[in-house]
């Protein structure tokens, strides 16, 4: 699947910010606003001014909005929540090549909170994946435990982990050992009634 630079970047930040949400064994990793402003500076996201608690008030409400979209059972689902969402963030698409990068477009309007920034960019770049056909790449961690966002840009649309070095491989060797213990049990009760029959023929 082709995806532009830029929604490409933006489907990154929306799957960075939805894996901040607390889980059963991690603690929401936007818990004030020093959080919020690291995770601003880790992604670069530019035209972002002071911080404060209203910007991370705003930026977990939008994070939780995404997460509606990775959970919408269609795309026409899918489609009314990022409507919803982008119309609120008021997008005023421009064209821009700053830092280096080429010509691409913002979505966010001049002077928009980070919140509004993140939810028109990060909208959009949803919807890019809505209406190519392929809602169903936004996907949940299939690991029992991890349940972590993803899109699944795989040719055959196949990857069903977060992390195939980490989810992956560790429910790989889970099921290894399940079968092996499994093998060795089936061994051991072959040995058992060899046992039995052999004792069995020399008391006949």
């Amino acid at each position: 699947m082709q995806i532009p630079h830029d929604t490409r970047r933006a489907l990154d930040v929306v799957v960075a910010r939805v894996n901040t949400s607390a889980e059963a064994d991690q603690p929401d990793a936007l818990a004030d606003v020093n959080a919020l402003r690291g995770f601003v500076r880790e992604y670069a996201i530019s035209d972002v001014g002071e911080l404060g608690a209203r910007d991370l008030a705003g930026v977990r409400t939008v994070r939780g909005k995404f997460a509606q979209i990775f959970a919408a059972p269609s795309s026409r689902a899918a489609s009314v929540l990022i409507n919803e969402l982008v119309a609120t963030a008021g997008t005023t698409p421009q064209l821009t090549n700053h830092d280096g990068y080429d010509w691409h477009v913002h979505y966010f309007a001049p002077g928009a909170s980070v919140g509004d920034h993140l939810a028109a960019d990060g909208g959009m770049a949803l919807a890019f994946i809505v209406v190519s056909g392929e809602q169903e790449r936004l996907r949940r961690c299939e690991a029992p435990d991890c349940r972590r966002a993803f899109v699944d840009l795989s040719r055959n649309r196949s990857r069903r982990y977060c992390d195939s070095r980490t989810c992956g491989n560790r429910l790989h060797v889970a099921a290894y050992r399940a079968r092996r213990k499994s093998e060795l049990g089936s061994e051991q009760e072959e040995i058992v009634h060899g046992g039995e029959q052999q004792q069995t023929a020399d008391h006949a």
